[in-house]
């Protein structure tokens, strides 16, 4: 990184967290062409509709889950490695 982003980050990182949320979401906003959706009763149903097309997956066998014990092993194995 360059010394210019170094100092932004650190400038950024001392503002407040709503200040910080906002500016992150504007950034993700900046990488796609897809907008960021920021209205509560939207991004609810955005997430019951996500929630029921997993559970769905899961529901059929499409998808397999892990437990949380074979989750942390396999966290506790990438941390080994770095």
């Amino acid at each position: 990184m360059s010394a210019q982003t170094d100092a932004l980050r650190s400038e950024v990182l001392s503002l407040p967290e709503v200040d910080r949320a906002q500016l992150a979401v504007e950034l993700l906003d900046s990488l796609d062409d897809r907008p960021v959706e920021t209205d509560p009763a939207e991004l609810e149903r955005l997430w019951a509709d996500e929630t029921a097309r997993r559970a769905s997956q899961i529901d059929s066998g499409e998808v397999t889950t892990d437990s949380w014990d074979d989750v942390l092993a396999k966290v506790d194995r990438a941390r080994r490695t770095r």
